[in-house]
């Protein structure tokens, strides 16, 4: 399942707000390229006026003299006010694509978890780098180049029509082929733009997986279909660049062709209408080379279509980042107390494949749970209802009376929080990765957290301890480091149930069963659910449930359970025995 993508009416409705939002700037540029513009047309109109002058007989020394510095100073005037309006361009070009930055990133944060994992890394990794890259490309330098060249070739037609709108009339020659030519190629460019994008994100996510679970890979003999699923998708990214690039070159030719016609027809016209007397040597001169300047700001303009076509396609892909409904819908009740209910919790990841069968579980508050059971048996699935990551295809999971998924994110996070095996470092020093949590802690709070998870050790020895920078481009930490720091910004979050999803798992045994021992103390008085495939945590918990396929089979103490004999004492058996 791939993100949405924005309509045409959604892009264009983006490009305008941010148009307006930004049109004081818009304003400025437009009118110092439109002051460059009318300085370059200065030349075409002065060397017309002169051939006449001298055709007549009317040109003096004085007037050629003139005319040169006239000339000269409009050189310069263009030289001066392009620059500075070139400037204001790249200053409007890196703003605007500063607010499109900032609006991904925010869209991305509010994403559900569930539809991030069902549409792949690579998809909205593909988003954030790829589209974000080729639209920075048309943001920084294709809209400022557009402004420039359509400004241009307006002012130059006007001055072509002010001089002999007969003339001029050849200029229009092109237009037809022109117009029919960017018809044709619009009509197909978008949607191969489209395809283009979309198998360079498939390709990026098949890659990707493949390399991130590449032990897997080789101990399951998966390596010939692997290999099977990127030659598809390298295959798919070539036939898509072909077929963008057979487009390219059916219309490139036509607009070449578009810009030849006007220059040759002016002359060919001009020497016509020289013979009737409706026009002199000056104006068709004229005339003519303000068709030859014309040619640049067309051909400018045909050259970035291309490039705004691949930008207008990754907008509309980054517009549907911030499409994505939200999988909540807060409907406002409080929570009466901290009392967690699971109520014949069904679950699907997918249609008519059910992965929990009637789930009913009820959490004292301040108790310690241990859900075991072999793996594939819903424990993790159970793990994420439990915190109100993905809402139950039936039945209900509570807090207080109320549903979970009734909740606002950030109430939500008050009362429930999750942490897996899975882990991540964010850029920055320690201290920011902590604040993540919790952004008034003290550095003596932070201090007090990273003793109970005992890394205050390893980070006292860091060059610059709580404010040494780590993550991608600093310092490296190992897994077992990164976990305990996940499990700081759990403390420091402070949330009344905890749900810990094999947290220690990257933690050696030792040191975990320390570690525990450790926050058993700290989180006394907290609802804790601990998901353990290290079944030494179910005998310090005060209930363990035990899951099968899907299903919770058994419940109580860990003595109780083994007075049962059943599955949890077999598991403990077999644990034991290794």
């Amino acid at each position: 399942m791939l993100l949405p993508i924005a309509d045409t009416a959604e892009v264009r409705r983006t490009a305008l707000r941010l148009m307006r939002s930004h049109r004081f700037d818009l304003v400025v540029v437009i009118g110092l390229h439109t002051l460059a513009a009318l300085a370059g047309l200065v030349g075409p109109v002065l060397i017309g006026g002169l051939i006449d002058g001298v055709s007549r007989g009317t040109a003096t020394e004085a007037t050629i003299a003139q005319a040169a510095l006239l000339l000269l100073g409009s050189v310069l005037v263009q030289t001066v006010v392009t620059r500075y309006a070139q400037l204001r361009s790249m200053v409007l070009g890196e703003t605007v694509f500063a607010t499109l930055r900032e609006e991904l990133l925010a869209a991305v944060g509010r994403l559900p978890l569930t539809t991030v994992e069902r549409a792949g890394t690579g998809d909205l990794l593909s988003r954030a780098t790829n589209d974000v890259e080729s639209i920075a490309q048309t943001v920084r330098f294709g809209v400022p180049r557009v402004l420039v060249a359509l400004v241009t070739a307006v002012l130059t037609v006007v001055a072509a029509l002010l001089t002999n709108a007969l003339v001029a009339l050849a200029m229009f020659l092109g237009v037809p082929l022109l117009v029919a030519g960017t018809r044709w190629y619009l009509r197909r460019a978008s949607v191969g733009y489209q395809r283009q994008l979309a198998s360079f994100a498939i390709l990026s996510g098949t890659v990707t997986e493949t390399v991130d679970a590449a032990r897997t890979v080789e101990a399951l003999g998966l390596a010939p279909v692997r290999r099977l699923e990127v030659d598809a998708a390298i295959r798919e990214r070539r036939d898509s660049e072909l077929s963008t690039l057979g487009l390219r070159t059916v219309f490139f030719p036509i607009t070449d062709l578009g810009f030849l016609l006007p220059v040759v027809a002016v002359v060919a016209w001009g020497v016509y209408l020289l013979s009737l007397g409706s026009a002199t040597v000056g104006e068709v001169t004229s005339v003519a080379l303000l068709a030859t300047q014309l040619v640049r700001p067309i051909d400018e303009l045909i050259t970035w279509l291309d490039e705004i076509q691949v930008g207008t396609t990754a907008l509309s892909r980054i517009i549907g980042v911030s499409q994505v409904p939200p999988d909540r819908h807060p409907t406002g009740e409080t929570p009466a107390d901290e009392q967690v209910e699971a109520n014949a919790v069904r679950y699907s990841y997918r249609s008519e494949i059910e992965v929990l069968h009637g789930i009913d579980l009820n959490l004292e508050v301040g108790e310690r749970l241990a859900i075991v059971g072999p793996t594939g048996s819903g424990k993790s699935t159970l793990a994420r209802l439990l915190t109100g990551i993905d809402a139950p295809t039936s039945g209900s999971v509570t807090v207080g009376g109320v549903r979970l998924v009734d909740l606002p994110v950030e109430e939500l996070r008050r009362h429930v929080a999750l942490v897996t095996q899975e882990h991540h470092v964010f850029v920055g020093t320690v201290a920011e990765n902590l604040r993540l949590a919790r952004p008034s802690a003290t550095d003596d709070d932070l201090v007090e957290t990273l003793r109970v998870v005992d890394a205050w050790g390893w980070v006292r020895g860091l060059p610059s301890g709580l404010h040494e920078v780590v993550g991608s481009g600093g310092m490296p930490l190992t897994p077992s480091q990164s976990q305990q720091l996940a499990l700081a910004r759990l403390l420091l979050l402070d949330p009344s149930m905890l749900v810990l999803d094999e947290a220690t798992s990257l933690i050696d045994p030792g040191s975990a069963r320390d570690l525990e021992r450790t926050m058993s103390a700290v989180l006394r008085g907290r609802t804790v659910v601990a998901i353990a495939h290290r079944l030494h945590t179910s005998r310090d918990a005060d209930r363990v449930a035990v899951m099968q396929r899907g299903r919770l089979v058994e419940i109580g103490s860990h003595d109780e359970l083994m007075t049962l004999n059943g599955e949890y004492a077999e598991l403990w058996r077999t644990w034991n025995s290794e």
